[in-house]
């Protein structure tokens, strides 16, 4: 059975799953991989488009909308008294020299970036990550800085995105095999429940079958970006309820 059958099987039949433990390990290592691959399309689209949306947008707005400041001796100056707040295309672009917004209050914004009189903020699906100007105090950085920065970034991104795939990609396949290997030192206790005669090996070959059904759901809620409440408890409830399943399909040795 080919590895794209073996995919649609593992969606719905414990029974098959429970039959791929004796194939070999390079297969189901194969499979793994290629899960990983399926569970990460989601994240690294986002990621990509709001990458080259954001800068454009970014690129466009603070040429014309962001008046002209400094950043010199770990702080951010203009003559703006009050705070520009730009949001287009679920991209946020937030300028501030006054000190009136802090981070806590950028907690709403899904992904943008942000001048404040202290930091420099970039959010990406929700997720802050500051950087404070007290690290280039040696240096001036005007608004036509910036704009050049952004310039460059913008022809960087072919190189940069790529990269993150990857980096993304090979973080996902080592969560991915802990997870088979852990749910796979679960399936040791099922097997004593169940007195059902199985080796580790086999169980980790059927547990790589018995968390596809939860990761494309999760995948594909991620598609559609919607929260799952519980969502780690459910995908861990799920593996293992398919997993104990294919572990009953196998039939119990014989007494002698």
């Amino acid at each position: 059975m080919n590895i794209f059958k073996q995919f649609t099987k593992s969606l719905y039949s414990p029974k098959d799953i429970a039959l791929f433990r004796f194939q070999g390990i390079g297969k189901t290592i194969l499979y793994v991989f290629l899960l990983t691959l399926l569970s990460v399309i989601p994240t690294v689209t986002y990621f990509s488009m709001t990458m080259v949306n954001g800068l454009e947008a970014a690129q466009s707005t603070i040429n014309d909308e962001i008046p002209s400041f400094v950043i010199e001796n770990g702080s951010l100056s203009s003559e703006q008294t009050e705070p520009v707040e730009i949001h287009e295309n679920d991209f946020s672009i937030i300028f501030d020299s006054t000190g009136k917004i802090q981070q806590d209050d950028l907690k709403t914004v899904d992904n943008g970036i942000a001048l404040l009189q202290k930091d420099f903020i970039v959010v990406t699906g929700g997720t802050l990550d500051a950087y404070s100007y007290s690290m280039f105090t040696d240096l001036v950085i005007t608004k036509d800085d910036f704009i050049k920065f952004l310039d460059t970034l913008d022809s960087l991104l072919a190189i940069i995105i790529p990269i993150f795939i990857i980096v993304i990609y090979i973080f996902s396949s080592g969560i991915k095999f802990i997870e088979v290997s852990i749910l796979a030192a679960i399936g040791l206790v099922l097997r004593s429940m169940t007195q059902r005669n199985l080796q580790y090996r086999q169980l980790w070959r059927m547990a790589a079958y018995s968390v596809t059904l939860p990761t494309i759901f999760f995948t594909i809620m991620e598609a559609i970006q919607t929260g799952v409440p519980n969502g780690f408890l459910l995908n861990w409830f799920v593996s293992i309820l398919v997993l104990f399943l294919a572990i009953r399909e196998i039939p119990k040795p014989k007494n002698k």
